[in-house]
């Protein structure tokens, strides 16, 4: 009620500087999502995870969502094994989570797809030739994956991206190591932490992986806590420091926000409504700050210098209908937007919107298209298949 009384008072002349500042910001939101050019791939749901790779191997990037790649720059549709598309107001995908790169390190991209929350990962090999039956591997026999937003990291430097995951069965927190030796097809699974520990129930959300406590050692972040990490990866013994960081969230991003020269979380709702920066205080002390209200179930985030600057930008958008439209908001507008960090600057973010017609899926990709030096980024989810060039100028 004060803050109508207050808009009455100001009089007819200040409604109006007021009605022009909406106009204005509603201007630069628009201004931003021209920056980024959007080539809908597809409008058939097929997956909720994402990834490219030169499949053919003809020297341009390739799109893979699920079982199917779309070839560039036609982006001609291919099936990589028996699938089909999806009713989104329906039915789950069997593609939670994709990531493209030379497993056997053969000289040909081949295909990760982590299926449903619980069940193992597989990886797909790239026969080489045009086929629509591509050889199925299992990425760990046994280990049925945990924790909604699985983490594809180097965990140990030696430039392949593994897999930071939970273990269904034992509830670890586990890495699974990509092959390291050409016609290797194993991927090895090294436990971090020892047996029932939080945050790795079958639809557990949140994780994260870094710094927290200054020690130059990266840790296992999860909402409910983290895990202190050690020099040696294989231990299964990392000590977990009890505290509530977030909310149920999805990727958690470690970075200094407000330059303290200390490293705080970004975590954005997996399901509910936010994104929010928590403030290291100290080891068992988080402070959390809202950054964005825009959107619910922004269930992916991602980094990358989108403006060329030098400094990481933080990507996410709505998992458009994540629950088949059975949630508070799960059809609202499909938001794809960015978040700027701006230590020392308070409030020390500002939100870019991208686009309101796709939001994102379970994991975004970030790449360099079309070599122009500009890292762009596509999203898979049950709104489509969607490919964003990058055109900001650099800072």
């Amino acid at each position: 009620m004060m803050h109508l009384t207050f808009l009455h008072n100001m009089g007819s002349r200040w409604i109006s500087i007021l009605f022009l500042s909406i106009i204005s910001n509603a201007a630069i939101a628009q201004e931003h999502q021209s920056d980024f050019k959007k080539t809908v791939i597809t409008r058939d749901f097929l997956s909720e995870g994402v990834a490219v790779a030169d499949i053919n191997r003809d020297g341009q990037t390739d799109i893979v969502a699920g079982y199917y790649w779309f070839e560039a720059p036609s982006w001609k549709k291919h099936q990589i094994s028996a699938s089909r598309a999806f009713n989104p107001r329906e039915e789950y995908s069997n593609s939670f989570l994709n990531l493209g790169m030379d497993v056997n390190l053969d000289g040909w991209d081949d295909v990760v797809i982590i299926d449903y929350p619980g069940t193992p990962a597989y990886w797909f090999e790239n026969p080489k030739t045009e086929s629509d039956n591509w050889k199925k591997h299992i990425i760990a026999d046994s280990v049925g994956i945990s924790i909604e937003s699985p983490g594809f990291i180097d965990m140990d430097g030696d430039g392949r991206l593994d897999i930071l995951c939970g273990d269904y069965e034992k509830r670890q927190i586990i890495w699974l190591q990509a092959p390291t030796s050409p016609g290797d097809t194993v991927w090895k699974r090294h436990a971090l932490s020892e047996e029932n520990v939080p945050g790795t129930d079958r639809f557990s959300h949140g994780l994260g992986y870094g710094d927290i406590n200054g020690d130059n050692i990266k840790d296992v972040v999860i909402s409910e806590g983290w895990f202190e990490g050690k020099t040696n990866l294989k231990s299964g013994d990392w000590i977990f420091h009890p505290v509530k960081i977030s909310d149920p969230a999805s990727h958690m991003q470690i970075l200094d926000v407000n330059g303290d020269f200390k490293k705080d979380v970004v975590s954005a709702s997996a399901h509910s409504l936010g994104v929010w920066w928590q403030e290291y205080v100290n080891d068992s002390t988080f402070k959390t700050h809202l950054i964005s209200n825009l959107t619910a179930q922004t269930h992916a985030t991602q980094m990358a210098d989108l403006n060329g600057n030098g400094k990481m930008e933080m990507i996410t958008g709505k998992r458009y209908l994540a629950h088949n439209g059975n949630d508070a908001g799960d059809d609202d507008t499909p938001f794809l937007f960015y978040i700027e960090f701006t230590p020392w600057i308070g409030p020390f973010f500002r939100e870019h919107i991208i686009d309101n017609d796709s939001g994102a899926g379970l994991n975004i990709t970030v790449e360099d298209m079309n070599d122009d030096g500009k890292p762009d980024i596509i999203i898979a989810n049950k709104n489509g298949v969607f490919y964003f060039e990058n055109q900001l100028n650099p800072k």
